[in-house]
């Protein structure tokens, strides 16, 4: 297996990442430094990274968690601040979020210990769809605002892809649900903004072909084989 990879599976970081402590100088293979991701490794070629051994690929896991208000989207804070990491018991394996929500954003989030996976899910090119239902200020939307929305609108760092979006909750209701395969930072956030709309509440509902129904705020779950499949299966 090549170095890279191997890091990946070993939980140690998404495979993006484990090039980089590789090009970085901080693995080693029997004792000499390594900073070529496609080296040939397995499980007897003493792996380590800044001098730890890295005892091999972790049995490979997704949890689906629901992630309240107030949490950090981070393995770790240097503020102390609540991660997503604290809300699932990892019982030992190095658990990484799958994308991003802000922190005064609420709903679905994917943790695993899966390198490859977890790049393959956030990389624009396999368009993985994410859906959220947000609250707007300041009443209804019009029609004119959910089209501008859906066709894609610009942002600073470029035009988004055109969404689908929908009006929620009945007549005269300020809520909806859009639909996006970007993963840009705050990007429904800032959509909104660029159609004159303030955000007030924002929740994500479905991470591909996974929803958030069952799940209570803070609450989380391990997926099952089949459905971590269908994940697989959209990234290919």
């Amino acid at each position: 297996m090549r170095l890279g990879k191997y890091l990946a599976h070993a939980g140690v970081a998404s495979r993006r990442s484990a090039e980089q402590l590789i090009a970085a100088g901080r693995v080693t293979v029997a004792g000499n430094v390594v900073t070529d991701p496609a080296r040939d490794v397995d499980e007897d070629s003493h792996v380590a990274l800044d001098g730890k051994p890295i005892a091999g690929p972790e049995p490979r896991v997704v949890y689906a968690l629901n992630k309240p208000v107030g949490v950090l989207s981070t393995v770790r804070d240097t503020h102390d601040r609540a991660t997503v990491i604290q809300l699932v018991p990892a019982a030992g394996l190095r658990l990484y979020p799958v994308g991003r929500l802000d922190r005064d954003s609420s709903g679905l989030i994917l943790l695993t210990n899966d390198g490859e996976l977890a790049n393959r899910l956030t990389h624009p090119r396999f368009q993985v769809p994410k859906t959220y239902r947000v609250k707007l200020r300041g009443g209804s939307p019009s029609e004119e605002i959910l089209d501008a929305l859906r066709a894609g609108v610009q942002l600073d760092d470029g035009p988004t892809a055109p969404a689908r979006v929908r009006r929620v909750g009945g007549r005269g209701s300020s809520s909806i649900e859009i639909t996006i395969h970007e993963g840009r930072n705050r990007q429904v956030r800032r959509m909104c903004q660029a159609v004159g709309r303030v955000v007030d509440e924002l929740q994500r509902t479905r991470f591909g072909p996974l929803s958030l129904d069952g799940l209570a705020p803070g609450a989380h779950r391990r997926l099952g084989k089949a459905e971590v499949a269908r994940l697989r299966a959209l990234a290919l």
